[in-house]
């Protein structure tokens, strides 16, 4: 007997939030602190999606430094992506652990390939005991040749400045000030390297005080991995890397194959490495993903601009209604969820909050910014870049252009993928700086919570209440009557 639901299915543009009585004077006054997971906060409840035209280390970073945190997404070679976790993990520091190194008997030549490659500015030298010899900069090597030993243009071990590792960083801010350096190694009593502080490094920690850092000072950062078996290494590559979180990324994941990855996760490396899961759309999809052992649940399925899975399998949840439906079963499991697609407005992300999301992930409005990867083009002389959902024909062609082992085999056939695509390709305009865009979104975010006499993210979902609206009150809620300027 088929089985049909009464209830009507909701997006967001289906309903509004009532305005409510509101004491907040200021929007300065909102905490828009959320759960990523159930041990990872963030400081703004946004996520970047574990798209190959959304995030790598330069959308993470940008993210990470505003308050969020992005996903490196799993479409590139796991030593590649591990780099690229690598990447945000040392872009902003308190203590560097495991700095660069290099030896005093490499050339010079060698030395800025691996600044260049790393994206750093210079090398501590050490011999094979990892005890200090001295530094090289960028300023060493100028108009040195690339056969000249490192030996011979560095800064030598009894010209630094040196600490022990229980330096204060206010005691580092002196050294800077003092002896104007612009690195301070840490070293232990038999001179061996525990460590590195950069003057940069304090610097950037001013300059973004509201960015979601670990306990050591670092960038968070997440990373995807898919459910095949060989994906268990992928994973641990990005958790020697440095990754916050593993995402198991796959569009239908309330699957027994996504069930058994989190269990062998969790079998690995124990309470050590949070685990997100999903995407799924029903509260069983939450209650078995939670039970397997994921920290957080990624809800959605084909609410996404780029894709086409409600059209071609004629499956999924409008996402509003899946975002209240999960919530209810992830409340009762302590288990946050992650509302993955849909999003087109600031406006979304308050009616995806207030229906019990912890935070929401983004990638169409995140895509056209400079930290997507991708370059800029031009069409009809306006700007765009690429986007595109990672089920449609090329991104699956990509990926299977990738996995093969032989280069030379036969040319793949796209007829055979044009069959399974539930994505598409498309262009979007250019939109210039993420932050700028990361900044607008939760100035819509506070002018929402505002409203609804809400300070926190609990107090938002907790004075939340919708009301239905029809074809008319879309229309009423967009500027018309009027030619806009």
């Amino acid at each position: 007997m088929v089985k049909v639901l009464e209830d009507t299915g909701l997006s967001f543009d289906d309903v509004l939030l009532i305005p409510r009585k509101s004491s907040i004077a200021s929007r300065r006054e909102i905490d828009t602190r959320s759960r990523f997971t159930q041990r990872i906060m963030i400081n703004i409840p946004i996520v970047s999606a574990a798209m190959d035209t959304v995030t790598e280390s330069a959308m993470a970073i940008t993210l990470a430094r505003e308050g969020g945190i992005g996903v490196i997404h799993r479409f590139i070679p796991p030593e590649r992506q591990a780099e690229e976790v690598a990447k945000v993990k040392r872009a902003d520091n308190v203590i560097i652990e495991k700095p660069i190194t290099i030896a005093p008997d490499r050339t010079i030549g060698e030395a800025r390939e691996l600044m260049r490659t790393l994206g750093i500015s210079g090398l501590l030298v050490v011999d094979p005991e990892n005890r200090l010899l001295g530094i090289l900069t960028r300023r060493d090597v100028l108009f040195e040749a690339d056969s000249t030993p490192v030996s011979r243009c560095m800064t030598p071990r009894e010209r630094m400045i040196v600490a022990e590792s229980n330096i204060s960083l206010e005691e580092a801010k002196n050294i800077f000030k003092q002896y104007k350096v612009e690195k301070i190694p840490i070293v232990d009593r038999e001179n061996r390297v525990r460590g590195l502080i950069t003057c940069v490094d304090l610097l950037k920690r001013e300059a973004y005080p509201n960015a979601s850092r670990d306990s050591k000072g670092r960038l968070l950062v997440a990373a995807a991995i898919g459910v095949k078996e060989k994906e268990i290494d992928r994973a641990k590559l990005l958790v020697e890397a440095g990754a916050d979180a593993i995402v198991i990324d796959v569009a239908h994941g309330h699957t027994s194959m996504c069930i058994e990855t989190i269990k062998k996760l969790r079998r690995i490396y124990g309470d050590n490495v949070e685990i997100v899961a999903g995407n799924v759309a029903t509260a069983e999809g939450v209650e078995d993903l939670a039970s397997a052992g994921a920290n957080a649940v990624k809800v959605g399925v084909g609410p996404g601009s780029v894709c086409t899975t409600r059209i071609v399998a004629g499956v999924g949840v409008p996402q509003l209604s899946a975002i209240l439906e999960c919530a209810n079963a992830a409340e009762k499991m302590d288990v946050p969820i992650i509302a993955d697609g849909g999003i087109r407005e600031s406006g979304d992300i308050v009616k995806a909050l207030a229906a019990g999301a912890s935070s929401v992930m983004i990638g169409r409005l995140l895509a056209g910014t400079d930290e997507s990867p991708g370059a800029v083009v031009v069409k009809n002389g306006r700007r765009y870049k690429i986007y595109r959902g990672m089920a449609s024909i090329y991104a699956m062609l990509g990926r299977e252009a990738r996995s093969r082992e032989d280069p030379t085999e036969a040319l793949i056939d796209a007829s055979e993928y044009s069959y399974y695509a539930e994505g598409v390709e498309a262009y979007i305009p250019y939109t210039g700086s993420a932050s700028e865009m990361i900044k607008k979104l939760v100035a819509g975010l506070r002018s929402g919570m505002s409203y609804l006499g809400a300070r926190t993210i609990p107090e938002l979902k907790h004075n939340s209440i919708f009301i239905r609206v029809t074809q008319a009150g879309i229309r009423e809620s967009m500027p018309h009557d009027v030619e806009v300027i």
